[in-house]
């Protein structure tokens, strides 16, 4: 669970306009963040309860990482080491990717990792409607500045989400696109294939090394 710090530790950034104090922007975050945190924990639980598919007896596994975070990471299948944990990207993929991520020069706390299918043995075209209901949620909650979505099934799923003013993605590996007016997005190959075959290892650090040119474009906070 992510808190805010405490407020005496930063320095003051209020304004004055006619004599109306402004929030800080650091109020304004920490109002965000909290609202963030709630939904999120609300998505978690709805999900815990779902009965939209016959998952049987499958623990949902939810979204790991700041539910604030710039990068919004996406793959397709919930892998069993995810399943066994009930958390994504818990497993070799999580490992990589934060490997990665720190050979970039990325903070981890910038990340937050989902699937599309949220449960592990299931009927994914079952799965697929109301998984992609959650997924819009998280989107619209973490308001990321970059969604990294992996693997031709994912970026499928994501163009026919119902998610506002989103632009049709294409499937070119290793190119920053507009998915909307404030979101970027980065298609790469799968990553859990990536984990077994060298060649397919080569291909998606090769488009997702990308984001480590996107991430030093930033402006400064």
């Amino acid at each position: 669970m992510y808190k805010a710090a405490p407020a005496g530790l930063r320095a003051s950034r209020r304004f004055i306009i006619r004599g109306v104090q402004l929030p800080d922007s650091d109020d304004i975050y920490d109002q965000q963040l909290t609202r963030a945190i709630s939904d999120i924990n609300e998505l978690c639980r709805e999900l815990t309860h779902c009965e939209h598919c016959a998952h049987g007896r499958a623990v949902p596994v939810i979204g790991s990482g700041h539910p604030l975070a710039d990068i919004f990471l996406i793959k397709y299948r919930t892998h069993p080491s995810e399943a066994s944990e009930g958390v994504a990207f818990y497993g070799r993929s999580g490992e990589a990717i934060m490997k990665g991520c720190q050979k970039l020069g990325i903070d981890s706390l910038l990340l937050y990792g989902t699937n599309v299918i949220k449960c592990a043995n299931v009927d994914e075209d079952e799965a697929l409607t109301s998984c992609s209901a959650y997924l819009t949620r998280e989107l619209v909650v973490v308001q990321p500045k970059l969604v990294v979505i992996m693997g031709s099934r994912t970026l499928e799923a994501v163009n026919s989400l119902d998610f506002p003013m989103a632009e049709r993605l294409e499937d070119i590996k290793g190119e920053i696109q507009r998915f909307t007016p404030t979101t970027e997005a980065l298609v790469t190959p799968e990553i859990d294939a990536s984990l077994t075959d060298q060649g397919k290892k080569t291909d998606f650090w090769k488009a997702f090394k990308v984001l480590g040119d996107w991430y030093e474009s930033l402006p400064p906070y």
